[in-house]
């Protein structure tokens, strides 16, 4: 039995991870922060299934600013794969949070690669490392792997440096390590406070008369917006190969806050003019105003393509608000 560990494996895409590799058959090992509340919703389910949990899922205490537990859990587990899912992954908080955002997601991964170094893990196990599109920042779409890198936010910053440590590992110390360059992924595991969430929850809201408006930041804005499933399925292809690799891993269609309002406003029947205020204090400091991959090289290595769209996506997380708020009410 393979064992992966996942760190971030409570988040949107560590959730979906965790369900595709137990359905693979999988030993699922997942870092967990230690806090006050729990934050396991996105895998309660999987939780509170005794034939999964203890037996095919554990769950290990470890942050990415502790080398010492790093290295605890690593020699512990012995997980075959890794996946470093883990990171402060708003880029507008990015701007009032910038050092805890450097800490955790760039000397993060320097930790957890020194990590893999120092256990002995470098030729057995395999690393996958969630890099982003806001690396490319203000480099002018289509962007694939030879795009050059120009990051528009501490985010983004912290992010290209721990992908070029994956680089360096990988040419270092023959680590088979994989960075996954993924442009924007949603679906209704995604947090609240990221755009496309923000309107899926308003539109619902505002259809059930528990909301009367929704305020954002720059409508024109575009981004090439897939899956988090279909995304999980490209980082496990990824350590299925042969040796590690860079891959953007993209839809190469790019819509605008506009459409994602008509989409997710028109879903429930309402004109979003009526309901949308625009405030500037929701902008970036340095904006990034279009992103579109082009995932050519996942296609033709991985074999992998998208299979969710876009208007299904956005229709997907508009019906599960609904759903929600309604067993919310009807449970009152």
């Amino acid at each position: 039995m393979k064992k992966a560990l996942i760190t971030g494996i409570t988040g949107q895409d560590g959730s979906y991870l965790t369900e595709l590799l137990l359905e693979k058959g999988y030993e699922v090992h997942g870092i967990v922060r230690r806090s006050s509340s729990f934050n396991r919703e996105r895998i309660e389910h999987l939780i509170q299934d005794p034939d999964v949990y203890r037996k095919s899922l554990f769950l290990h205490y470890g942050d990415m600013t502790d080398s010492s537990a790093l290295n605890r859990i690593l020699e512990k587990v012995g997980p075959h794969e890794i996946y470093n899912l883990a990171a402060q992954s708003h880029v507008r908080i990015s701007f009032d949070l910038p050092e805890y955002t450097a800490d955790v997601d760039a000397l993060g991964v320097a930790r957890l690669l020194d990590a893999m170094r120092e256990v002995g893990l470098t030729g057995e196990c395999k690393f996958y490392q969630a890099s982003t599109s806001e690396m490319f920042g203000s480099s002018p779409p289509p962007q694939n792997e030879d795009t050059p890198f120009h990051p528009r936010s501490p985010y983004a910053a912290a992010k290209l440096y721990s992908h070029w440590m994956v680089v360096n590992y990988r040419k270092g110390y023959g680590l088979h390590a994989s960075s996954g360059i993924l442009f924007n992924h949603e679906s209704p595991r995604r947090g609240r406070n990221f755009v496309t969430r923000k309107v899926a929850v308003a539109a619902a809201r505002i259809k059930m008369n528990l909301q009367k408006s929704l305020t954002l930041g720059n409508l024109d804005a575009k981004r090439d917006w897939g899956h988090a499933r279909d995304f999980v399925r490209a980082m496990h292809l990824m350590l299925q190969q042969p040796e590690g690799n860079d891959y953007v891993i993209a839809t190469g269609k790019t819509h605008s806050i506009r459409d994602l309002l008509d989409r997710a406003f028109g879903r429930v029947k309402l004109d979003w003019k009526e309901y949308v205020a625009v405030d500037e204090r929701y902008f970036r400091p340095t904006e990034v105003d279009v992103l579109m991959g082009d995932a050519s090289k996942a296609e033709e290595l991985l074999g992998w393509k998208p299979e969710i769209s876009f208007e299904d996506m956005i229709d997907e997380m508009v019906d599960y608000e609904l759903a929600h708020l309604d067993n919310q009410l009807t449970a009152r």
